[in-house]
Parts: structure tokens; C-alpha cells; sequence
């Protein structure tokens, strides 16, 4: 993929969703009737690796344990507890209408399928609403503390892209608080022999086997070694590849490196251009920082996103008069004001700043006000809400939100694309499992906010339990031992990677190369996206690789602890990555959700879509080094929601 963006070819693989036949609302109770089990004395019988421990991973390796599988499970943290969900702040969507505002399974469904552009599965999309409601039942049944009202009913609050409260919520604490329910209940299954865990250990390398996935290759991150791990089935759960960009909301620690070798090995790679911009993130303060800290969506239930009236108007904010600030979002979006999706804040956000009415040193951030509803409700009902949120923000900026506003900018946070999976969560290798983040499913080019918990947990306790059985019950799988040929060829690749990265010598630092990878994907694949941009992005990133490869200075033998080899690898897969994320979103010449490509847009500056043409899922398909990838389709069918211009106004 070297030199000048050639056009990629087009494959004529045939994409196999397995959905069930029959209306929508059926499908997935036909799925379940339908599918093949294991018998409860024979679950033992059945080695399941799962690789991730957060919300996705934690809540399968509870669930396949207390079935009674031998499940291995991997993360890289030194527990479980440190996966990044952990960070999720503002809540989780279900539809269990408790405040008997119009909410449903149907109107969870049409608002996720719509907030996604309509670029979504919609029998993946119409599970995940039918599940919700489960998932806060069984979360309550662990004991995770959700906000309640004064009588003792669990509470809700809104988020952007629905008109009504579905949100269940723990202060700015609900991803922390729902992984320890996950945790704990894993943990059960460790005491109770079913769940072995590995921390600190990091998937290199997918072992298949006679075209199945039969194992993983993993180095232990504290000594060095590298070990090889034999299964039936694996599940990989390890989140989304943010982190191509630099500067993310994500982890410093989160990484691609699981389902880019995974695609390396066969998987195909959907959708990756559809990556979500948050619209509420601390602005960026200076070179120095290697991650940027969201600020949760639930704050736009009661700020106001506003910026002065009159360009390069640098005024405290205290000290503009009401009538010289533009709400515009309220002023854009009257039905929806403050809540528009995260793809449209953030675009409007950076609109506002291109016309030099931005705040800040930088320019580059607008107010997030709360003095209206600090008179209106008192500061102690804001502090209930958001307390923690406003100390965090204190504590980063030394600026007092309940006295001035905050200010916000929008920043790289979630990845919609991902493995392609079938409506099992299976990918193109038999025998791979992707959860969560990792894989493309559930929210096309734009996930509604509180909506990634709802996946991730969807997922684990009840979608992958109910699919994997029927997978292991007609799979023909012999016993197969780590000394197979096939586990001997990744082991020795894997071995390979790290000489070549550790023989270079050089005295570039990996930290700086991805740097600069970030900001070219930033510059130019990032919130505006445009032909010339996307190919000057395909003309720089070879050669970005190729000075990586000539230059960066990775110390020691590899048989010890290095951070420094453990980044090195990751920074050499988003060199990979970042290649095909330009490539995808130069392909997909429309604008949809997180995917905005100037030369489609509406008069009034909205995403333009292309239905005819690109009402598809472009699932990518390793080709090799150095040749450009295969781009195959999934056709999406619309049977109960007619794709339309969206519209927030």
C-alpha cells in the first residue's frame, strides 16, 4: 500500500449475516429456539478463551462460567477492574419506560437505527433494544448502585439523539459501578474453578487451525514470554482502536492490536472510517498530553453549549451579556436543542470555531454552561447529579464549573466499525467470537450516547451465551495441542515481529511517530473529511511507517518487562490501521453519521447520504503486505424503518 492511493478492488465474497427468517420482533427468540445446545455435563468439555475483561469481556466470562465452560480469560491490565470501561460516565440505555414518556423496545430500535444513519443491521440493532431491559435487571440483581428517586424507583435521565429519559445512571460513575457488578461476578467463577484468569498478558498473534480459531499467542507482559493458549472458541472483547488517533478519550493502554492481527489472520475489517467524535471532551492544553478526558453527554441535560455572538470576542465569559451569546444548537436544533447526537454537536461545535468564535487561548472550545440550571434547580441539585464530573473538571482545568462555565471541544472517542460479525457475533473465521467495541454491529456510522454499555453488556451476558453453544455443539473440533504446526507458524511470527522491532536500534521514540500519525488522521480523517485531504492522508501514512521501521528505538532483549516493546507493537498496527481507516472513508463517498465528507452535505451543512450507492456495510479483507486490501459489502435491508434524512430540528 505503498506510494500513491490506488483504488481498492472489489470482492465478490457473499457476507452471510445468518439472520433468522421471519419478522423482526421474532428473530432473535427464533435464534435461540433454533440453535443446537451443549449439554449442561458437557460444557466442561469446552476450552472458550476470552480476551478483554471489560464490560463485554467480563460479563461472557461470568456468564460462560457459571454454565459451567472452562473459559481461559486475558487482559492486559494487572486486573480486571483497570479496563477502560471503567471510564464510561453517563449512563446506560434500556427500555423499560419507567417514566411513561412514549419509551419502547420499537422506539429504542428506531432511534438507534436512525442515530446511526441508517447504516446498521437492523436485526442486530432490534436485539439490542429487545435485551436492555434484561441487563438492568440483572445489574440490580449484582447490587450496582443506579441513581433512584426519592421513592426508591430506579431514576433516568436523557441523552442526545432520543426525546426521552432512558438512561439509567450512577452519578458519573455508571461504567466503574456496572464493571464491578461484571467483575464480581467473574470473579465468583474464579473461586468456583470455572474462569482461570491471565493479567498482564497481551494477545499477539490469532492461532487457526483447518480454518477454525483454535487458540491464541500471547506475550506475558511481566517476564517477557511468550506462551501459547489452545480453545474451541475465542472471544475477542478488547475494545475499540481509538487510539490510532493519538489523542483519544480512550485509555493510553487501549489498543487494536487483537482484531488487527485477527484481520491479518482472516477476519474481515468492517466500517472502519465510522469513528465517533465526542462532542464534550476537555480541550487539548499542549503537546505534553498523550490522552484528552471526556466530559459525560449527561452534562448536556442541564449545560447550555454556547459561544459569543461577535468573532474574536475574548471577554471572560461572565462577562458577555445574554443577548451577544449564540446557543446555537438551540438555535440549529429547536427540537432538540442541547441533546442532538454526538455527530452533529460536534460538527456544529467545530463550525462555530472555524468562524473564529471559539474560547479559549486556543480558539478551539465553546461554553458548557450551567448557571441557568444552578438558578433554576440550586448548585446542590447539580452537585447530586454531577458532582464528581465537576471535581474532575476542577481538578484538570483549576477552573470552578459551578462558577464559570466549562469549556469543551470535541475529540476522538468511540470506533462504530470493527470485526465483521454475523447476527451470532461471529466473524469470518469460524470459531471467533468479537463483543463489544470490537466489533461493527450495532450502531452504524454513529453511536447514540449510553448506548456502548448497553452493547458491551448485551453482548457478554446474553447474546454470546446464547450463539457460542450452538457453534460448539456442530463444529467438528479435534483435539489440538499447542505443538500443532499451526501454533508453532504464530508463535514464530509473533517472534519475528519483536527481532525486527527490537533490531532497528534507532532513536525515534514510537511515541512520537504515533504522534504524528494521530494528527495526520486528525487533520485529515478526522471530524471533515474530503478527497484531497484522504488522499494526501494515503500519500504520508507509508511513509510514516516506513521511518518507523527505519528509526524507532525500542531498548532491551524483549525477555523482560518493556512498556516500550508493548507500545512499539501496538504503534506498528496503527500504522497498518490508519492506512485502511483513509482508504474506507475515500471509498465511501457519502457523508453519514461520524463520517462527514465535505462534498456531500445538505444545503444547510447536514450529512448527505447516499443511499443507492453506499446502503452497505464495506467489510475489508486482508490481502497481504504491501497489497492493498479487498473491499466487500454487506447490502443493509430496511424492513420496519425507511431511511430518511435525519433530522434533529
Amino acid at each position: 500500500m505503498n506510494g500513491a492511493p490506488r483504488i481498492a478492488p472489489a470482492g465478490t465474497r457473499q457476507l452471510d449475516a445468518r439472520t433468522p427468517s421471519g419478522p423482526i420482533p421474532e428473530q432473535w427468540d427464533r435464534c435461540r429456539f433454533d440453535s443446537k445446545l451443549v449439554n449442561p455435563a458437557n460444557r466442561r468439555k469446552f476450552t472458550v478463551i476470552i480476551v478483554g475483561t471489560g464490560l463485554a469481556g467480563g460479563a461472557a466470562a461470568a456468564t460462560l462460567g457459571e454454565a459451567g465452560y472452562n473459559v481461559l480469560s486475558f487482559c492486559i491490565q494487572d486486573s480486571p477492574r483497570r479496563a477502560h470501561s471503567i471510564a464510561a460516565q453517563g449512563g446506560i440505555n434500556a427500555a423499560k419506560n419507567y417514566r411513561n414518556d412514549g419509551d419502547s423496545v420499537t422506539r429504542l430500535f428506531y432511534d438507534t437505527v436512525k442515530g446511526g444513519d441508517y447504516r446498521a443491521r437492523e436485526s442486530n440493532v432490534h436485539r439490542l433494544a429487545e435485551v436492555s431491559a434484561g441487563i438492568i435487571d440483572q445489574c440490580v440483581a449484582q447490587g450496582v448502585p443506579f441513581a433512584r428517586e426519592y421513592g426508591g424507583l430506579l431514576d433516568n435521565r436523557s441523552f442526545g439523539g432520543a426525546q426521552v429519559s432512558r438512561t439509567f445512571y450512577a452519578r458519573g460513575q455508571t461504567g466503574q459501578q456496572l464493571l464491578l457488578g461484571a467483575y464480581q461476578a467473574m470473579m465468583r467463577q474464579v473461586g468456583a474453578g470455572t474462569v482461570k484468569m491471565f493479567p498482564r498478558h497481551e494477545m499477539l498473534d490469532l492461532v487457526v487451525v483447518d480454518g477454525r480459531a483454535r487458540g491464541i499467542i500471547a506475550r506475558n507482559l511481566v517476564t517477557g514470554a511468550i506462551e501459547r493458549f489452545q480453545a474451541d472458541a475465542v472471544l475477542l472483547a478488547t475494545g475499540g482502536y481509538g487510539n490510532a488517533y493519538f489523542l483519544s478519550t480512550n485509555a493510553v493502554n487501549s489498543n487494536a492490536t487483537a482484531i488487527w492481527r485477527a484481520y491479518k489472520r482472516g477476519a474481515l475489517f468492517a466500517n472502519p472510517c465510522f469513528t465517533q467524535i465526542h462532542p464534550t471532551c476537555i480541550p487539548m492544553s499542549g503537546e505534553h498530553q498523550s490522552k484528552l478526558t471526556l466530559m459525560s453527554e449527561s452534562l448536556r441535560n442541564d449545560g447550555r453549549v454556547w459561544v459569543p455572538k461577535r468573532a474574536g470576542d475574548t471577554r471572560p465569559a461572565t462577562q458577555i451579556p445574554e443577548d451577544e451569546r449564540d446557543y446555537y444548537l438551540e438555535r440549529r436544533y429547536p427540537a432538540f436543542g442541547n441533546l442532538v447526537p454526538r455527530d452533529v454537536a460536534s460538527r456544529a461545535a467545530k463550525a462555530v470555531c472555524d468562524e473564529g468564535r471559539g474560547v479559549g487561548e486556543t480558539g478551539l472550545s465553546v461554553y458548557l454552561d450551567f448557571a441557568d440550571s444552578i438558578g433554576r434547580l440550586g448548585d446542590h441539585v447539580i452537585r447530586e447529579r454531577y458532582g464528581n464530573l465537576f471535581q474532575m473538571y476542577e481538578k484538570i482545568t483549576d477552573e470552578n464549573p459551578y462558577k464559570t462555565p466549562m469549556r469543551i471541544y470535541p475529540a476522538i472517542h468511540y470506533t462504530m466499525g470493527g470485526l465483521w460479525v454475523d447476527y451470532h457475533l461471529m466473524s469470518t473465521i469460524p470459531g471467533l467470537f468479537v463483543l463489544g467495541e470490537a466489533n461493527f454491529s450495532d450502531h452504524g456510522a454513529n453511536r447514540l450516547g449510553a448506548s456502548a454499555l448497553m452493547q458491551g453488556l448485551a453482548d457478554g451476558y446474553f447474546v454470546a451465551p446464547a450463539t457460542l453453544p450452538h457453534y460448539l455443539a456442530g463444529a467438528a473440533l479435534p483435539k489440538v495441542g499447542t505443538d500443532h504446526d499451526a501454533f508453532r507458524e504464530a508463535d514464530s511470527s509473533v517472534r519475528a515481529k519483536i527481532d525486527r522491532l527490537l533490531s532497528v536500534k534507532g532513536r525515534t521514540t514510537p511515541r512520537e511517530i504515533h504522534r504524528r500519525l494521530g494528527q495526520v488522521l486528525w487533520d485529515r480523517v478526522g471530524m471533515g473529511r474530503n478527497e484531497a485531504g484522504l488522499k494526501e492522508a494515503l500519500a504520508r501514512i507509508p511513509g510514516l511507517r516506513e521511518e518507523f521501521w527505519a528509526t524507532v528505538s525500542v531498548p532491551g532483549s524483549g525477555a523482560e518487562m518493556s512498556q516500550v516493546l508493548e507500545y512499539a507493537g501496538r504503534v506498528a498496527d496503527y500504522l497498518e490501521l490508519g492506512e485502511l481507516i483513509a482508504l474506507d472513508a475515500l471509498e465511501r463517498r457519502e457523508s453519514c453519521g461520524g463520517h462527514f465528507r465535505e462534498e456531500y452535505q445538505t444545503p444547510d451543512n447536514e450529512a448527505l447520504r447516499d443511499d443507492e450507492s453506499f446502503t452497505h456495510a464495506a467489510a475489508w479483507e486482508f490481502a497481504g503486505d504491501g497489497a492493498l486490501p479487498v473491499r466487500n459489502v454487506e447490502p443493509l435491508t430496511f424492513q420496519y424503518v425507511k431511511p430518511s434524512q435525519r433530522s434533529y430540528k
